[in-house]
């Protein structure tokens, strides 16, 4: 299990390549990278996060997913800081033997990523942005 939070950038395929080094076992490898919009108030979004209390947010979503798919490995990283359009700003990573298992739980991560890890976003010239109603919509599905 990998759940990281962090200020700095990540590799993508640095991140693919360490899950899938000395395995054999996996047959799909799903990763989803969401990178930051270009605004039209400015090009930057700050992320704040209480430390501690989002890593626990994430290691639960990573244990459910873990819990509801057969995976071999996972992995969560998000960023947070001043984070410039275009910029990457989470990877998720699901390992499994077969490939729905492996495209549902990244589906499963990233809808409870956007609605139930605690992060608040500011957009420049915005202010602070509020929930939004497809993401709770979402959830819906997986309950």
């Amino acid at each position: 299990m990998s759940v990281l939070v962090q200020e700095a950038d990540f590799d993508v395929g640095a991140e693919m390549a360490n899950m899938r080094a000395g395995r054999a076992d996996i047959g799909a490898l799903v990763s989803f990278t969401g990178l930051v919009r270009e605004m039209p108030n400015g090009s930057e979004m700050v992320l704040e996060h209480y430390p501690g209390m989002t890593e626990k947010a994430l290691q639960k979503i990573d244990a459910e997913a873990r819990a509801r798919w057969a995976l071999q490995d996972c992995c969560i990283i998000h960023r947070y800081g001043p984070l410039e359009a275009g910029a990457q700003i989470v990877l998720v990573l699901t390992a499994s033997p077969h490939r729905k298992a492996a495209f549902e739980a990244a589906e499963f991560i990233m809808d409870f990523l956007k609605s139930r890890a605690p992060f608040w976003k500011k957009e420049a010239g915005q202010g602070w942005v509020d929930a939004r109603e497809a993401d709770e919509t979402a959830l819906k599905r997986w309950r």
